[in-house]
Formats: structure tokens, C-alpha cells, sequence
């Protein structure tokens, strides 16, 4: 990973002459411990943005002390000792002019001898339910999450959902305020809240990897994109509620979709759709690991979205092996799905899924029965709308339909493919 993708690491000035080794751990430590870093913090404070202000300025005096001083054993210990005086010095500045700073100061000096490893107990969970609390708009969880937990900076995810930096900034600076004056708790809530701010964090992490499903590892990102990081977090979570069949089927989920990434793009970048994929690109450890933590899931008390989306994936992942695909399994999963969790794109998915078992025009019936305001300027619509005209003979209207998905595509590949087959539509 590299380095200045984390904020941050961001904050620091990297010179070509540090040492190797000193970069490596300062990498090594963001990579693996921001998030358990900044949720200490966090916990001992309740101000995630003087937590995050805290750590960053910890790796900056890592950076100018380590290389000459050498790496301590613990890096992610000194590094937490660091942020805590940074705190208590910040503590000590506000005491005249605020009642409660004493008491913080004190809070974190007695805090000061706690170690990290193997000590300390991971409050990572506790982080992600702050983020993920229903006093938090809930357009910004997934944002305040990859920050809070991952580092990444605000410029860096306002690229991913289509926003300026500073409208981004501004919309993190603000959440994190409104943790800090609403006083909203840190921690793990009561069993009773688990339903609601599980299924919460769930839906950010996944929010993350959708966004980043289109970053093929091109780009800003690099070989880190964020469906990568998205991944990283479902892991995360998978070993923080190992209980949870949500989590695993999250993850399942989503190593379905990145066994296949290396067959989404033919030579020169060309999209080539889920049907078409060469199947001996898929990976199959990934895949492996996929089908292993939905047989988990199924043994766990919880059932939901994840785990029917997962086991779709797992359908498709078969014709590796059979050479063909089960689309009367998937439409029963469809089915269930819409019952369980019901959304544009399940609906849409499953009216394709009735084309392909030969009734095109039931999935037509299907789509003219979604909301006009919903589908208008909604690209997978139209696209299925003219896969399934071009199924029942009408060419032309295909071709329409095609065109204007094409228009509405914001993937450069995708946007080609959608108008090369209207364009074949239309010479027939």
C-alpha cells in the first residue's frame, strides 16, 4: 500500500532519504493499526476529530524521530503514547477556558502506561457503531468510516462519490462535530440496538465496495482500490462479530465479485459483462473462501440480504464448474431477496433473469412497472430493457434502449460496450 494514500501518512513529509525501515514500519502501523489507534483514542476522549488531529501528528514525530533514533519494538505503542501527550498537552491549553479539560488531561495521563499489543482490547466495533449511529446522516457513514478507520483523506473518497474535496471536508468536519457536541457514546451498544446499527455498518461497508467496483485498481487508487479497502473492512468485521452470518455473508459477497475481477476487462480495457467472462480468469482460492463463509453463515442465528446476495454470486461462480448457469436458482434468490430486502437493483436483476429463462416479455412487464422518477436516468434499467427487447425481436427498440444506457454509463468501458451493441442492433 502505498503510503500517502492514508491521511494520515499524508501529513507527513516523506523525503527520499528516510530510511527504508522507517517507512516500512510507519506504513506497516497505518496499514494494520490506524483504525485500532484512533478508536483508543476515541474511546478515551469522545472526540474523533482530535483523536485522528492526535495520531497524525504521532506519525509526524515518528517520522523525525525514527530514522535517527532507529524503530522502537512497538511501534504502534509509541505511536499511542505520542497521540496521548498530544492530547494532554491540547487538554492542558484548553483548561482555562474550558471546565471539563482538567478532567480529560487527568483521564488520559492515567491511561498513558496502557500498551497496544497484546493488551489493549481492539475498539475498532466501537468505532464503526459511532459512525454508524442514527444521529449520523446516514449519506455520510460510509465516508466518516473509510476515514475514521481506514485514513483515507477527504479528497480521496469525495473522488469516489462524485463530490468537490472541500464539500466532502466539510461534510466530514461536520459529522465529526456533531459527535463531539451531541455527545454521542462510543462504544458497542446494548443487544437490543445490534439489529439497526449492525445492518448499518453492514450497508456502509458495502456502500464502499460498490462505489469502488468500477476502479478496476486504475486510477487515483492504484493496486489499493477501494473495493479493496471495502474488502479489508468486511474482514474486519467477519473477526470482530464472528457471530454474525451478515458479516460473513458481506464478505462472501464481496470475494465473489473480486474472484472476478481480473475477467471484467478484455485486452485495451474492454468491458466484458458477467455472461461472457472467460471463467478460468476467476480466482478460485477467492471463490473457495466465498463458498466457505456462506456454508458458515448458514449455521448462524441471523439471515438476511448479504446472505442471499452472496449465495447469488455462488450461483454464477458454478458455471466454472458446470459450464452453464442455473437461472431458475437465481430467480427463486431473487425472489427472496425482493421479499427480504427489496431494491431497484434487485428488481431489475431479476426481470433480466426471466429473459433469460425465455420469458422477455414477463421481464418487460416487470420494468414498466417500476417507478418512472426511480429508472428515468437509471443506466442498469435501460440496459436491461434493451437486452430484453433484443431477446423478444424488437431490434429497434433495443437499439434505443442500449443508447441511452450507454449515455447514462459512467464507465468509460461499460459506456463502449452498451453503444457497440446498440450500434450492432441497428445495422441488423
Amino acid at each position: 500500500m502505498a503510503a500517502i494514500s492514508r491521511c494520515v501518512l499524508c501529513r507527513t513529509t516523506w523525503m527520499s532519504d528516510v530510511p527504508n525501515d522507517a517507512h516500512r514500519a510507519a506504513e506497516a502501523a497505518a496499514r494494520s493499526a490506524y483504525g485500532k489507534l484512533v478508536a483508543a483514542l476515541t474511546a478515551r476522549t469522545g472526540d474523533l476529530a482530535a483523536a485522528e488531529d492526535a495520531l497524525a501528528d504521532a506519525f509526524a514525530s515518528a517520522m523525525a524521530t525514527w530514522p535517527t533514533r532507529g524503530v522502537p519494538s512497538s511501534p504502534e505503542a509509541w505511536l499511542l503514547t505520542a497521540a496521548r501527550r498530544k492530547l494532554i498537552d491540547a487538554a492542558r491549553r484548553r483548561q482555562t477556558a474550558e471546565a471539563s479539560a482538567p478532567d480529560l488531561a487527568s483521564r488520559l495521563e492515567n491511561a498513558a502506561m496502557d500498551t497496544v499489543d497484546p493488551d489493549m482490547p481492539d475498539l475498532r466495533l466501537g468505532l464503526l457503531f459511532l459512525c454508524a449511529h442514527p444521529a449520523i446522516d446516514a449519506s455520510v457513514r460510509t465516508p466518516l468510516m473509510l476515514q475514521a478507520v481506514l485514513g483515507l483523506d477527504a479528497a480521496r473518497i469525495a473522488s469516489v462519490f462524485l463530490v468537490k474535496p472541500a464539500t466532502m471536508s466539510a461534510r466530514l468536519v461536520r459529522a465529526k462535530a456533531k459527535i463531539k457536541a451531541a455527545g454521542i457514546p462510543f462504544g458497542i451498544p446494548g443487544q437490543d440496538a445490534w439489529p439497526e446499527r449492525l445492518d448499518a455498518v453492514l450497508g456502509a461497508v458495502y456502500g464502499a465496495y460498490t462505489a469502488g467496483w468500477d476502479d478496476a485498481g486504475a486510477g487515483d487508487f492504484g493496486a489499493t482500490s477501494l473495493a479493496s479497502e471495502a474488502e479489508w473492512l468486511a474482514r474486519l468485521l467477519v473477526d470482530l462479530v464472528p457471530g454474525s452470518g451478515e458479516a460473513k455473508g458481506l464478505l462472501s459477497l464481496i470475494l465473489f465479485c473480486q474472484a472476478r475481477r481480473p475477467a471484467r476487462g478484455a485486452s485495451g480495457g474492454a468491458y466484458v459483462p458477467l455472461s461472457e467472462q472467460d471463467t478460468s480468469l476467476w480466482d478460485d482460492a477467492l471463490t473457495g473462501e466465498a463458498n466457505q463463509l456462506l456454508r458458515d453463515a448458514a449455521s448462524c442465528e441471523d439471515g438476511g440480504r448479504f446472505q442471499l446476495e452472496a449465495a447469488i454470486q455462488s450461483v454464477h461462480a458454478l458455471r466454472a464448474v458446470t459450464g452453464s448457469t442455473d437461472h431458475d436458482t437465481l430467480l427463486r434468490l431473487y425472489d427472496a431477496l425482493l421479499a427480504t430486502a427489496p431494491s431497484l437493483g434487485a428488481a431489475i436483476a431479476r426481470a433480466a433473469v426471466l429473459g433469460e429463462i425465455g420469458q422477455p416479455d414477463a421481464g418487460l412487464t416487470a420494468l414498466d412497472a417500476l417507478p418512472d422518477e426511480r429508472v428515468a436516468n437509471h443506466c442498469p434499467y435501460h440496459a436491461a430493457r434493451g437486452h430484453l427487447l433484443a431477446l423478444s425481436g424488437e431490434t429497434e427498440a433495443a437499439a434505443k434502449a442500449l443508447r441511452r444506457a450507454a449515455e447514462l454509463a459512467s464507465d468509460t468501458a461499460a459506456r463502449d460496450w452498451l453503444a457497440s451493441r446498440a450500434a450492432a442492433l441497428s445495422q441488423r
